[in-house]
């Protein structure tokens, strides 16, 4: 019950993190001009959301962590384990930062609600928070195994690894709103301000998939260490269902890119009910991609209980 507990709180933390970096950084190379004022009130609400569902998530995942080592659900009010685990441990060190960091991230999003004049400064702050939280989170992980020079290494691709994820994963979410609501008048985003967002949101697919293929090799090299290791191990089996669920993920963005959007770009623009169909076909797929990011989000949630295959 409790390893169960603390995949789900990992899982929800997981997703929450992401989307909050992916909410940040979407304005940041969407746009070749102001972002429009109904997605960016739209935005600035979800990134408040996402924020406080950052903090939560980490109280449960320190909760579900705390007792699985300590053997009991009961033992979380005893302030001599509560302490021990915050203060004696690798993970209480880098939690207890993390959700400082979180609670700041919460009061940030917040004033980014009161004003324009906060939404500006917000403009880079929310971004920087959200990466270094999200980036933090490879500290959690396995990643503290190595030491030396192995182990920074292995904690600045684990991290990489996390920006990517965030980038794409987080970033289809403002995406898929566009898509489903451009054609209307209150976005003010017209045919052609949809091709170059899509253009763009491409080129950063690009670096996005390139970092986390390249990361991924460096983390799979201390994790799993031979095909023996990915094959005969049930840590390398799950990570095979993981670069599966990868690989439809990169597969939908592929059609994306080279059938979807250039058939749109075809389209008139004056062409109302083709242009709503093939934004409907592009925004289902992009609603693909999410859920089985959603679905990698989970398998990692497990690999991080599980001892990994080079051990």
């Amino acid at each position: 019950m409790i390893e169960v507990g603390l995949i789900i709180a990992r899982f929800l933390h997981y997703l929450a993190t992401t989307a909050l970096a992916g909410l940040s950084w979407f304005p940041l190379y969407a746009y070749a001009g102001a972002e429009p004022d109904v997605l960016g009130r739209w935005r600035q609400r979800w990134l408040l959301w996402t924020a406080v569902a950052t903090l939560f998530s980490g109280l449960g995942w320190f909760a579900f962590a705390a007792a699985n080592m300590s053997g009991s659900m009961a033992d979380l009010v005893d302030a001599g384990t509560v302490w021990a685990v915050l203060h004696d441990t690798g993970f209480g060190a880098v939690w207890t930062s993390r959700m400082l960091l979180a609670t700041l991230t919460v009061g940030v999003a917040a004033w980014g609600l009161r004003s324009k004049v906060a939404a500006h400064h917000q403009n880079w702050m929310m971004p920087l928070l959200a990466a270094i939280l999200l980036a933090s989170l490879a500290g959690t992980g396995h990643a503290q195994i190595e030491d030396g020079w192995a182990g920074v290494v292995h904690i600045v691709a684990d991290a990489i690894h996390l920006l990517a994820a965030g980038a794409w994963l987080g970033g289809l979410i403002p995406l898929a709103l566009i898509l489903h609501r451009y054609l209307g008048t209150d976005l003010n985003v017209g045919p052609k301000d949809m091709d170059r967002i899509l253009i763009r949101f491409s080129g950063m697919g690009y670096l996005a998939v390139a970092a986390l293929i390249g990361s991924g090799l460096v983390n799979g090299w201390f994790l799993v260490g031979s095909p023996s290791g990915l094959l005969d191990t049930p840590y390398g089996q799950i990570l095979l269902g993981k670069l599966a669920l990868f690989g439809g993920m990169l597969a939908l963005a592929v059609a994306n890119r080279f059938w979807l959007v250039p058939s749109m770009g075809r389209i008139r623009t004056d062409a109302a009910e083709g242009l709503t169909r093939s934004s409907a076909k592009l925004r289902n797929h992009v609603l693909g991609e999410q859920v089985l990011g959603w679905m990698v989000l989970l398998a990692v949630s497990i690999l991080g209980t599980m001892q990994p295959a080079v051990g």
